[in-house]
């Protein structure tokens, strides 16, 4: 890995790992391979890199001056945020990430966050990381852990850390678009949240009505079994501020409750959404950022894992994974999306990253 990644002013690496590997042999490696050089990251449902989607594998990405500089900044107990020193945390993360780019103003930057997965509290940080960024613009991902719901955790200063979340500022000369997707258009029929326990993320309600029983009920399914890709298939989505952000399902509870990936309270309207096609989406995505771009150099991705549930129902998991490679994908699958000040799920969001313009 040092040889692959061994250039000369590197400032940055970037690991992500499945959550089957010895995690703490592997951060002690990379201490004493990389030294001083700062390494954040963290546990995955799946990676992506040059190949495409994979399991149980390492990923690594260097960046390195003078295209990149980065500063990294880790938040502990994140379930319970002192949201006064993350904001300011940020922005003293861009004000160093400034003077290591020489610099470079907050209009050359964005940020990303890795939170742990299993946490919870990642819409109030994000919302209060968001405010303190300015007009850094900020995408991120949820740890993982293969769907096992155990342990998830980040990478920062040569330990894992539970309960916390790794912020990297990185400022860059180069051309960089921070997007959001998704491949689902909204039905109109709507439903209300009655019952919920907002702390664990649990519903308990819906429409007055046992809350599984009645999710089944609204998606013409109640007669199945709820699995997980009954929940990638039919996701749910909240309006605010006139854009969509879809409140996936994690899983039903032996009492008929349902566990979501984002934050839920009572007396929210949801509205269940169906899919379009995910690969030409995705094309469309990418046709876009390549515009202003071109072919991207570099596209941090995180990506939710219940779309990879979707692409293995489909058999469309090597075209999208073909796709992301082609445009230089390196990121994992995520048990949640940052995008902005908003935390969502089913989502596929990132930064695409374009050559050094000609002057």
């Amino acid at each position: 890995m040092r040889t692959e990644l061994d250039m000369p002013g590197l400032c940055l690496v970037v690991v992500f790992t499945s959550a089957r590997l010895d995690a703490d042999a592997l951060a002690a490696g990379l201490a004493e391979v990389f030294g001083p050089v700062p390494v954040v990251g963290c546990t995955t449902a799946g990676e992506i890199g040059p190949d495409g989607y994979r399991l149980e594998t390492v990923m690594a990405l260097g960046l390195a001056a003078p295209d990149f500089a980065a500063e990294t900044v880790l938040l502990e107990e994140v379930d319970h945020p002192h949201l006064t020193r993350i904001a300011a945390s940020a922005r003293h993360a861009v004000q160093a990430a400034g003077r290591a780019a020489r610099g470079l103003p907050p209009g050359q930057m964005f940020a990303f966050t890795l939170f742990d997965g299993l946490a919870g509290g990642e819409e109030v940080v994000v919302s209060a990381l968001h405010n303190a960024l300015g007009e850094v613009p900020l995408c991120g991902g949820s740890a993982g852990d293969c769907l096992r719901f155990a342990r998830t955790a980040v990478l920062h200063g040569g330990r894992w850390h539970d309960n916390a979340a790794v912020l990297v500022v990185v400022a860059t000369p180069l051309p960089f678009r921070v997007f959001k997707t998704e491949h689902f258009i909204v039905d109109e029929e709507r439903v209300v949240i009655t019952g919920a326990d907002p702390r664990h993320r649990v519903v308990t309600e819906i429409n007055a009505e046992p809350a599984a029983r009645e999710y089944a009920r609204v998606v013409g399914l109640d007669r199945a079994p709820l699995t997980p890709m009954v929940f990638a298939s039919h996701p749910m989505v909240v309006r605010v501020g006139g854009a969509n952000f879809v409140r996936s399902i994690q899983k039903v509870n032996d009492d008929g409750s349902l566990t979501f990936f984002c934050a839920i309270d009572e007396g929210i309207v949801l509205r269940v959404a169906r899919g379009i096609d995910l690969v030409a989406n995705l094309e469309d995505l990418f046709q876009d950022l390549r515009e202003p771009l071109g072919v991207p150099v570099l596209t941090l991705a995180f990506d939710c894992i219940l779309r990879g549930l979707e692409m293995d129902q489909t058999g469309v998991r090597d075209r999208v994974g073909a796709l992301l490679a082609v445009n230089g994908a390196f990121g994992f699958a995520t048990y949640g999306e940052q995008f902005q000040s908003m935390h969502v799920n089913q989502t596929f969001t990132g930064v695409a990253i374009g050559r050094r313009r000609r002057e």
